[in-house]
């Protein structure tokens, strides 16, 4: 594409790429658990989400979590504790399962019915770029009407289709479109 930046940072620009910024506010919406998988509490909360139904043993079996029942009862008995290997997992599938659980909640409340959503996006750090090879790259604001491709790359965790998807919404900003596909920010609720 035309204006897709080749070597981003060259000159000391900062920021990421747009849909990376979109991903770290869809997990922030996501709501995580708080508490880190290492302490005691938070372990045993992402355990239980994950082992609460049949359905999302099932869920949590298909993200990558592969260990007998016995084991998790370990687990949540204390008895045992999972190696690194298998807390990274355990993170993992969580993060996998939750974000199927709320893609389809998202999807709703950020179409609403139609309306959108605004979007702010905050433009890359040019403080330490010289002078003269600056460029005035201001603040935007947009409203996304169609968050379905979005919402769903984002949950697959795909992030070639996340960028594609995200693109092709920026493209609406116009012929400096490509001015922002590094920010330091997007901005949005839901």
């Amino acid at each position: 594409m035309p204006e897709r930046n080749i070597e981003f940072g060259k000159y000391g620009a900062r920021g990421i790429k747009g849909h990376e910024a979109v991903a770290r506010q869809l997990d922030a919406l996501a709501g995580y658990i708080a508490t880190p998988v290492t302490a005691r509490r938070g372990l045993l909360a992402r355990l239980h989400y994950l082992t609460r139904t049949p359905h999302a043993r099932e869920a949590a079996r298909a993200a990558g979590l592969t260990v007998t029942d016995r084991t998790l009862r370990a687990w949540e008995a204390g008895t045992r504790m999972p190696s690194r290997r298998n807390l990274e997992r355990i993170e993992q599938a969580y993060r996998t399962v939750r974000r199927e659980n709320v893609a389809r909640y998202l999807t709703a409340r950020l179409n609403r019915d139609g309306r959108g959503t605004r979007v702010e996006i905050h433009p890359l750090n040019q403080s330490q770029v010289s002078r003269p090879r600056q460029r005035p790259v201001e603040f935007r604001a947009m409203n996304v009407r169609r968050w379905d491709r979005i919402v769903t790359a984002w949950a697959a965790g795909d992030d070639q289709e996340l960028d594609d998807a995200w693109v092709d919404l920026v493209v609406d900003l116009g012929s400096q479109w490509g001015q922002y596909e590094y920010v330091t920010n997007i901005g949005f609720a839901a």
